[in-house]
């Protein structure tokens, strides 16, 4: 397993700054995060290749965002987020086709987003019109030779193997967001593991707690301060065979951001070392 970071991508002439400083940091690998599709340009995958060459860094997935609203809570939320409403569906699908072509020129075949709330009733109307959009996505994907990972959090672990069974594509995975589950209330994520683990392709470590209200999210904290068990989700993924890049998220910016990564960083280091054997 090998620990990275969280590089976000929206304007070309700031991303090598943003790779030196990893470096400097002491990473050698990515998820490159990007919400902005004006910027998925062949001109900027070609910067892009540079760049990674010259530093020497690993992009290990493109999140790729979509066109729209997004609001990150239980109420707007339902109705904004994903693929899942109706009335953005079309224009998503597109924005997760475009950004996955964009990421077959970075040579990159884990595309990352979020699906959004999920139905959790398999004969809601829209759940199996949303399983057929997945597929179409993911479709496209399989010809690109890439995996269609769904980020874990707006739904439950069960839900979102429902939706892998209805789909039926075959390129279809996990990116674990280990505090997601617990920030929305839907999981914990060693368990977690029992449903999806096998799917698990990439991971944002991650930390948090749970909601103490029904309208707004948990709180995101510092790893190693909230509710995620990082020794029970690493020796879970080793027993699943899990070899893949652990991608620290922290968001919030400033000079704490930097501080809390470095020492997850650490943290997370230490674990892997106890866990498998092998620095990370």
């Amino acid at each position: 397993m090998k620990i990275g970071v969280c590089v976000h991508f929206s304007h070309i002439e700031t991303l090598e700054d943003k790779f030196i400083v990893l470096r400097e940091q002491g990473f050698d690998n990515c998820q490159l995060i990007s919400w902005s599709p004006a910027v998925w340009t062949d001109e900027n995958a070609q910067i892009i290749n540079e760049l990674t060459a010259k530093h020497g860094v690993t992009i290990s997935a493109f999140w790729c965002g979509w066109e729209g609203p997004c609001t990150w809570n239980f109420y707007e939320g339902q109705q904004n987020l994903g693929l899942v409403p109706p009335e953005y569906r079309e224009m998503r699908i597109k924005n997760l086709c475009d950004g996955a072509d964009f990421a077959k020129k970075l040579g990159v075949e884990n595309v990352v987003t979020h699906m959004g709330f999920i139905p959790e009733n398999p004969n809601d109307p829209e759940f199996v019109p949303f399983c057929n959009a997945v597929k179409r996505v993911a479709d496209h994907l399989k010809e690109n030779g890439q995996w269609l990972l769904f980020e874990t959090g707006q739904e439950t672990p069960v839900t979102m193997l429902r939706c892998f069974e209805t789909a039926g594509a075959d390129n279809l995975g996990v990116n674990l967001d280990t505090a997601n589950l617990i920030l929305y209330g839907r999981a914990n994520p060693v368990d977690a593991l029992d449903v999806f683990g096998k799917y698990v392709r990439n991971l944002h470590a991650k930390d948090g707690l749970y909601p103490v209200n029904g309208h707004d999210l948990g709180h995101e904290t510092a790893i190693g301060q909230g509710k995620v068990d990082f020794y029970g989700v690493i020796k879970g993924l080793h027993e699943y065979g899990y070899t893949g890049y652990i991608t620290i998220e922290r968001e919030i910016t400033g000079e704490q951001q930097a501080k809390d990564i470095l020492a997850a960083k650490e943290y997370l280091a230490s674990i892997v070392k106890e866990v498998t054997g092998k620095d990370a």
